[in-house]
């Protein structure tokens, strides 16, 4: 298949859900459900594809080391930000790929601006980096949590009023400049619905191989699960370009959240137009001595080979001394 039949056949389980600024964003808009119309048969055929041509780009990607790809993964509890992660990037060359799961900020990082210590983990030219939540937490928890912000140090003069505002203003302009220099920026919301989370929460405590997973912080987080959600809406309305788009995933189903994902990155990835390096001209001709030089080592292998079975074979059949 080539890359405009592939962009072609993804185009459906991509552009209903990509969100660039280019349009009214609406969030209440967005299903939690959907399922584009496939059966889960066709999903998991599909999601097999996918992780199959996504192998063979990022095999390319790493050997061109030229561009970058940035995979922001956010969601509330239970979202499935996990699981899509391990399931997308299955069978993927962990040489080429990173991922970095951002926890409640260390002093040391207190002691930076917000965004310091997610430009320690941005990907090599050639790479795939993936932040599972990033620094849009620093607009999400920390705007549903203003007690947090407190703690930040920042001077009292700069906590103004225009905060939010003006994080969106400097994550977009890091967003371009990234952009700018080869990183190609995705950014997933996976959009789950408050009953499906009710529901995972559940099977977690039903289950105790994933009762680990619990945490109480869980259900102090799902009781402000309105004002996540207004979080969200501002968030991404403000945030999304062309340069760095959303994609409001409908995560109730988690097979049709994995189509979704792994349609995207593909997708992305396709319109790079990634190719294998060539060698030639010079290059190519110190390659003919090296091979004509490894042609003639084959037969003394072979030879050596040959004689170390003839002397096992006669040490085996040599008869027992007295």
């Amino acid at each position: 298949m080539t890359s405009r039949s592939t962009l072609s056949a993804l185009k459906p389980y991509v552009e209903p859900f990509r969100v660039d600024g280019s349009k009214t964003f609406q969030l209440q808009s967005h299903s939690t459900d959907g399922k584009g119309g496939l059966h889960k048969e066709t999903g998991k055929k599909l999601i097999e594809a996918n992780r199959a041509r996504l192998s063979e780009l990022q095999e390319k990607l790493y050997a061109q080391d030229r561009w970058s790809l940035l995979l922001i993964f956010q969601g509330m509890d239970a979202a499935g930000k996990d699981s899509a992660i391990k399931s997308v990037f299955d069978g993927i060359n962990p040489q080429g790929c990173h991922v970095t799961a951002f926890k409640t900020p260390s002093s040391n990082e207190l002691d930076h601006d917000f965004m310091w210590r997610h430009t320690l983990h941005l990907p090599q030219r050639g790479r795939i980096g993936i932040f599972n939540r990033s620094y849009y937490e620093e607009c999400l928890v920390v705007r549903v949590h203003p007690e947090i912000l407190a703690k930040q140090k920042i001077p009292p003069e700069l906590e103004t009023k225009h905060i939010w505002r003006d994080r969106f203003e400097d994550i977009a302009a890091f967003e371009k400049y990234l952009a700018r220099n080869g990183t190609v920026v995705l950014k997933f919301f996976l959009n789950v619905s408050k009953e499906e989370q009710r529901l995972r929460f559940l099977d977690r405590l039903d289950e105790p191989a994933k009762n680990w997973k619990f945490s109480s912080a869980d259900i102090t987080e799902r009781a402000v699960w309105d004002k996540y959600q207004e979080a969200y809406q501002d968030l991404i309305d403000n945030t999304a370009s062309r340069d760095a788009p959303w994609h409001v995933v409908p995560a109730d189903h988690k097979w049709f959240a994995r189509v979704v994902i792994g349609s995207a990155i593909v997708s992305a990835l396709e319109k790079l137009d990634l190719k294998f390096p060539t060698v030639d001209g010079e290059a190519k001709a110190k390659l003919v001595p090296i091979r004509e030089a490894l042609e003639k080592e084959a037969p003394v292998v072979e030879k050596a080979r040959v004689v170390k079975k003839a002397a096992a074979k006669k040490t085996k059949k040599a008869p027992a001394k007295a």
